[in-house]
């Protein structure tokens, strides 16, 4: 059995890193780092506590909606998903991305009070 795991992950890794682009490559590290963030965030929280709950729940806040929103831009960007975002250049699902961005970090920086 671990063998068979192995061979997967290894096909999975190398048909990754052939077939996969420069950019979305990109996206994908930092979505892996806004991952690791709200993991160190949550395990932070659950160890110590959450004496200044407004402080926790923006950070993870914004960690939760800057992951989603950075999914979206991966599959806007995605030259494959390219008949589903029809007239949407990468230019303007960047732009939108930043956009989102902006008003997320306005939502956030605002509740922590």
């Amino acid at each position: 059995m671990p063998e068979k795991l192995t061979a997967v992950l290894t096909k999975f890794c190398n048909e990754y890193l052939d077939n996969t682009p420069k950019k979305l490559k990109i996206i994908d590290a930092y979505l892996l780092y806004i991952l690791l963030t709200g993991v160190i965030q949550f395990g932070y929280c659950a160890l110590v506590g959450t004496f200044p709950f407004n402080s926790f729940l923006s950070g993870f806040t914004s960690c939760v909606g800057s992951f989603i929103i950075t999914v979206c831009l991966r599959l806007q960007v995605n030259p494959q998903n390219k008949s589903d975002f029809q007239g949407i250049s990468p230019e303007r699902a960047f732009a939108d991305f930043v956009f989102a961005h902006i008003i997320l970090h306005l939502v956030v920086m605002n509740f922590i009070g």
